[in-house]
């Protein structure tokens, strides 16, 4: 046989691997330390409800993905719920197909439970990885190829006692090579406002700020708010209103000086498109689970990316895996993607990880992961030191 008729068999047999079964794996994982922002207290649990899905195939090989049972407005996920949706109603739209059907599958899949992004997105990613997996090449080669090897990363800081408090952790991410700031407003005006001034007396121009209120803002209070923040040079101002208040944050959008950005008002491509008639924002803010994944995100950033807005790439707090999704697309990206991705999770808030080679940011960076799929290897023995019991 010639090198190519030998390649082109090995890739037929790898088409005609099957889906044999589908493993879900909850965690617990814990948090670094409380984390406070103006609709909740995340930390109240002490530990993020993380829950890892493996697709296994007939030859043996596995993909993985991550989604979070986030149970804040617009998801109100448990982990139960999640595993159920898969167990009871993807499982079997699953088992006996190959995993290179990715489109079909996904379009199944939300057919049979329409918008049940958080459970999707763990499915999709996984599927990605398998892909990877059997071509041996890096998810992002899958999506075009690679245009960047690293992707600068941000830090959120949780709302804290005093402004001294508040600039001596923003100081710790500093030192960690840490240039852009997430700011959680929202409960207090004149903290908010003697915070912003603080990260600005103490970094002046060498940081990128922004604020983000976590969609706990009446109209009147956010247009207050953000008027009196101007002075301090916000990039940009994330979800103030509501999230079924478009009108109000298209209204706002058009009422202050600082850029709007939609996060939580976005979870799929019809409401990004409302967002865009709206021109209720000029910067989106897509995350692994609330938007379903590699699969769905895609479509969000190329509606973005036409109708002229930022693309804020973020992600709840997650794993290695997780954040390797967001990476993978990142990287795939020919046009820019705001700095300061990875807000959360491998910028610390979560206490530890699951992988045996984690991602971690080096100068407020992190690099492309490498390896084939994702990239990501499971580590067991931190799979069986957090996983869920009750």
């Amino acid at each position: 046989m010639t090198d190519a008729s030998i390649a082109r068999a090995d890739f037929e047999s790898d088409l005609s691997v099957k889906i044999r079964s589908v493993e879900m794996i909850p965690l617990h994982i814990p948090f670094h330390a409380p984390f406070q922002i103006a609709t909740a207290r995340e930390s109240s649990r002490d530990f993020l409800e993380v829950l890892i899905v493996r697709i296994h195939t007939d030859q043996g090989v596995f993909g993985i993905g991550e989604t979070q049972a986030w149970r804040r407005q617009g998801s109100a996920e448990l982990l139960p719920n999640l595993m159920h949706s898969i167990h009871a109603q993807f499982e079997p739209l699953l088992i006996g197909r190959s995993p290179f059907e990715v489109n079909a599958i996904m379009h199944d899949l939300n057919a049979t439970l329409y918008n049940s992004l958080y459970a999707q997105a763990a499915i999709g990613d996984a599927l990605y990885d398998l892909i990877g997996k059997f071509l041996n090449v890096p998810v992002h080669a899958l999506l075009g190829g690679k245009c960047r090897d690293r992707v600068r990363v941000g830090a959120v800081l949780s709302m804290k006692p005093s402004a001294e408090e508040l600039v001596e952790s923003a100081q710790a991410f500093y030192d960690r090579g840490f240039r852009h700031f997430g700011l959680k407003i929202g409960i207090d005006p004149t903290a908010d406002l003697r915070n912003a001034e603080a990260l600005r007396q103490a970094f002046g121009d060498d940081i990128v700020l922004r604020v983000d209120a976590n969609a706990s803002l009446n109209f009147d209070a956010a247009s207050s708010l953000l008027r009196k923040l101007e002075p301090f040079d916000i990039d940009v101002a994330e979800q103030p209103v509501a999230i079924w208040d478009v009108d109000g944050l298209a209204a706002l959008a058009n009422s202050v000086a600082m850029p709007i950005m939609a996060d939580e008002s976005v979870s799929t491509d019809h409401s990004l498109l409302e967002i865009i008639k709206k021109r209720a924002a000029t910067v989106v803010q897509t995350k692994t689970a609330k938007n379903g994944g590699i699969h769905y995100i895609r479509r969000l950033w190329n509606l973005a990316e036409a109708a002229g807005m930022r693309i804020y790439p973020g992600n709840h707090p997650s794993t290695s895996v997780a954040t390797s999704a967001v990476a993978q697309m990142c990287s795939a990206s020919p046009t820019p993607v705001m700095e300061g991705v990875f807000a959360v999770g491998v910028s610390g808030a979560l206490a530890d990880d699951i992988a045996e080679n984690p991602i971690r940011p080096v100068d407020g960076e992190i690099p492309l992961p490498d390896g084939p799929g994702l990239g990501v290897t499971l580590d067991e023995d931190k799979l069986a030191k957090y996983r869920a019991t009750d």
